[in-house]
């Protein structure tokens, strides 16, 4: 009995002891990491307003870019001055130091991503040979990153890639076989956007009938949003091999088309000149008209009820047109009623002497 009570006497001394040398190292642990999560508060917030007073663009990326990696940097200097007071052996501080070199590799890889990602949403509206910012693009540099920061950590930490390589090569034959349905959207996908004849933002029409705004470009297909507010998901492939109209194609201005008719006793000379007058004040009023854009009317053909003619208007981009078309039907309908033009309605008129058979 007296044993057993030394026994565990001893036990509780010799845990006290380990615990006060491992108690030690972890209060450095919180102090250095609360001080350096300070002073990384306290110079970001000086950076971050540096770069809002810059006129260049590119130390607000990096700045961004590399805040939330920044704790990850809070937390191994913290580890590593928990370690120099440490009395850890000297394979435990062999582990600890491959922590630290992982945790530096991969804060350094998130940093990496997050400046790329900014740098293409950045510039890509710029420079019109970039490469435009898609969900394909995006997670296209993500995936380049991230593989080449798991392949130098792989090989600083003394595991041969050569074989990874290899066994990859040979695994993504035998995917690239059981998932062709997929690689054919991936590599549309791709093709849509290197030959940047349709981009995100753009106003299209399908042959199918579609059409809205495309918003994004995936590995797997381009989502159009529609007028209503719905959302059309088209595969790549189908998309690449479809009639498209593309409305922002050469440029987003458009001419906008209207047929009319006027009575066959109307003054064609005034009908030209107050139609136009009409034009010229929606083209300058309306919102999405060409203002410096001069409309025109062209008399085509010979109607059952009237003369026919078409005005040429003109709107910034494609959605324009509807309220340029309202007012402009609006306002020409009251200045022919002041004006006397008469605007036809179909006739059909009774030959009662052709009924009867005279």
């Amino acid at each position: 009995m007296f044993k057993e009570e030394c026994i565990m006497e001893f036990d509780f001394n010799d845990l006290i002891q380990n615990s006060s040398v491992f108690l030690m190292p972890f209060l450095i642990f919180i102090v250095i990491f609360i001080i350096s999560f300070i002073i990384r508060k306290f110079i970001f917030g000086r950076l971050l307003v540096w770069a809002n007073k810059s006129s260049s663009r590119i130390g607000g990326v990096i700045i961004t870019a590399t805040k939330g990696p920044s704790v990850i940097w809070c937390l191994m200097a913290a580890l590593y001055f928990s370690l120099e007071f440490s009395c850890l052996s000297e394979s435990a501080v062999q582990i600890a130091e491959k922590v630290l070199f992982v945790l530096g590799a991969l804060s350094v890889t998130l940093a990496a991503v997050k400046i790329s990602d900014n740098f293409i949403k950045v510039y890509s509206a710029r420079i019109d040979s970039a490469l435009p910012v898609t969900s394909l693009t995006q997670n296209l540099g993500r995936i380049i990153i991230f593989g080449v920061g798991i392949l130098i950590l792989l090989n600083s930490l003394g595991v041969s890639v050569t074989p990874i390589l290899a066994t990859l090569g040979v695994g993504g034959l035998a995917v690239a076989l059981a998932l062709q349905d997929t690689l054919s959207n991936l590599f549309s996908g791709f093709h849509i956007i290197m030959a940047r004849q349709i981009k995100v933002g753009d106003y299209i029409r399908l042959e199918s009938g579609e059409e809205g705004y495309i918003i994004d470009i995936n590995w797997r297909s381009t989502k159009i949003k529609m007028l209503p507010n719905n959302v059309v998901l088209i595969p790549n492939e189908k998309l690449a091999r479809s009639i498209v109209i593309n409305y922002y194609l050469p440029d987003k201005e458009l001419a906008v088309l209207l047929d009319l008719s006027v009575h066959y006793k109307s003054d064609l000379v005034k009908v030209e000149k107050v139609t136009c007058e009409v034009g010229r004040e929606v083209m300058e009023e309306v919102p999405g008209g060409v203002a410096h854009f001069e409309p025109f009317i062209r008399f085509h053909s010979f109607k059952d009820s009237g003369i026919g003619f078409t005005v040429i208007l003109r709107a910034k981009e494609y959605v324009d047109q509807y309220l340029i078309k309202h007012e402009f039907i609006k306002r020409l309908h009251k200045r022919y009623a002041k004006e006397g033009i008469v605007v036809p309605y179909p006739i059909w008129a009774v030959n009662y002497a052709q009924e009867k058979g005279e």
